[in-house]
């Protein structure tokens, strides 16, 4: 952390998805600065930081008195807690060997439109086949919508499902992972993550239970530093990955990590919500589902 510490506001959005969400989705600044106090981050950066944050409109503010409550801006909320979904989801998910298809070749799309939805795609893992032409061996109907919703094309882009054919002597399907997504850099943040992390497990088992703080302050770099690892993985299925794919190992070392310290780190957690709100829930039942089922 030392050598390369996290910005403010990646850590900020990395509790509001991890910690935050499932105890009802809104905390007063009080003790959000409690919370990341034993980061060594001062309350002036977190002040800055969910400011900005709200200005960027992924938070909302709410004045009490001289006190503020934030809470995950309604708009961007089902894309923030999508990407949080993926951080816990198991990567070995089923593949049907079908593929989606964007075609976003209408002369009734904008520049503007075109660009955005460029950015969109890219984002949630898709490829470019070819200029207006995108694809993604596993992507969700629904986020598709949202995406074309949000852009303003719902209705002006082709969207199909292809898959292989035995009826040409063509090149596969498979080929386009090598084509369209540079899959080097995302084994690189995953290799870095397991070193970091890699002893941890061994070390919580051996060592006398860690304080509630202690378990907190683990469960959170080590969500956060994977969330960092992930960001620019597509999530492609494990059939279309290379051998031994790293991303499946720091899953695994993540899930190993959270699960001996996530028990600790509610008390904590809750305790300090409760000091400003005595009524901050327990987390929701979903939380416990998380990896696939903590035990």
């Amino acid at each position: 952390m030392a050598h390369n510490p996290p910005r403010t506001k990646s850590v900020v959005m990395t509790l509001f998805g991890d910690a935050i969400t499932p105890h009802g989705g809104e905390v007063w600044l009080g003790s959000l600065i409690e919370l990341l106090a034993p980061f060594g981050i001062s309350d002036r950066l977190v002040r800055t930081s969910v400011f900005r944050l709200a200005e960027e409109g992924w938070l909302d503010a709410t004045r009490e008195g001289r006190r503020s409550l934030y809470a995950l801006n309604a708009s961007s909320a089902s894309r923030f807690e999508r990407a949080y979904q993926r951080v816990y989801a198991p990567s070995n998910r089923p593949w049907q060997g079908k593929w989606t298809l964007l075609l976003a070749t209408s002369d009734e799309i904008t520049a503007v439109q075109r660009a955005g939805l460029r950015k969109e795609l890219l984002w949630e893992g898709f490829g470019m086949i070819a200029p207006g032409i995108f694809g993604h061996p596993s992507a969700d109907p629904q986020v598709i919508g949202e995406i074309l919703e949000r852009v303003g094309v719902r209705g002006n882009v082709f969207v199909c499902a292809a898959s292989e054919t035995e009826m040409a002597d063509g090149r596969p399907l498979s080929g386009l992972v090598e084509q369209c997504w540079q899959l080097g850099s995302v084994v690189s943040d995953y290799e870095h993550y397991i070193e970091r992390f890699a002893s941890l497990p061994k070390l919580l088992s051996a060592k006398n239970a860690l304080d509630p703080q202690q378990a907190f302050m683990v469960r959170t770099l080590a969500i956060h530093e994977f969330r960092r690892a992930q960001l620019h993985d597509p999530q492609l299925p494990l059939e279309l990955l290379p051998a031994q794919w790293p991303g499946t190992t720091a899953y695994d070392l993540c899930y190993q990590i959270y699960n001996a310290v996530y028990a600790n780190a509610e008390k904590y957690l809750l305790d300090t919500l409760r000091r400003e709100d005595e009524n901050a829930p327990q987390a929701a039942p979903y939380f416990y589902q998380r990896f696939g089922g903590l035990t």
